[in-house]
């Protein structure tokens, strides 16, 4: 038997920031390119064909992760999406307002994202627009509050 060296890169981090960066322009920022990372900001009005073209023109495949976080004036959610061929993983945020928290679902392109989406709605209230199943994933759908919210007040009842 012999060994098969791995399957070089077609495409390098310094590559895929740059062509996104050349896109998106205004509407991604803090792009901070490490070894198999690429982080970001990212306007919440492209992240749909911001993730379009980071799979069918950079093969990032996987989405591993969608999560919320709650930065008290405003509310983030975080994707990590993996090229397994090019072994890079990118990290998109997206700031939300308090106000309106949605944004576009890319569970249509990335399966994965389905109950990551629901999960971040469950805790955090985000709406992510288009999901095939927008509803309450662990409590109960007539839960009035959103736990993982700063604002939320421990031993609240409804």
């Amino acid at each position: 038997m012999t060994e098969t060296s791995p399957k070089p890169k077609s495409f390098t981090e310094e590559q895929v920031a740059q062509a996104l960066t050349d896109k998106f322009q205004s509407k991604i920022s803090e792009v901070n390119v490490k070894p198999r990372r690429i982080f970001l900001n990212a306007d919440r009005s492209v992240l749909l064909e911001l993730c379009k073209t980071i799979k069918e023109g950079f093969e990032f495949e996987h989405c591993s992760c969608v999560s919320g976080v709650d930065m008290k004036t405003f509310f983030q959610v975080v994707y990590h999406i993996t090229s397994y061929s090019n072994r890079i993983v990118i990290q998109i945020t997206v700031d939300l307002p308090k106000e309106t928290p949605e944004v576009d679902s890319i569970s249509l392109l990335y399966g994965g994202a389905n109950w990551h989406e629901r999960e971040t709605y469950d805790m955090f209230g985000i709406v992510f627009k288009g999901h095939p199943k927008m509803e309450r994933l662990l409590l109960p759908q007539d839960y009035q509050f959103f736990p993982m919210r700063k604002d939320f007040e421990v031993g609240r009842r409804i």
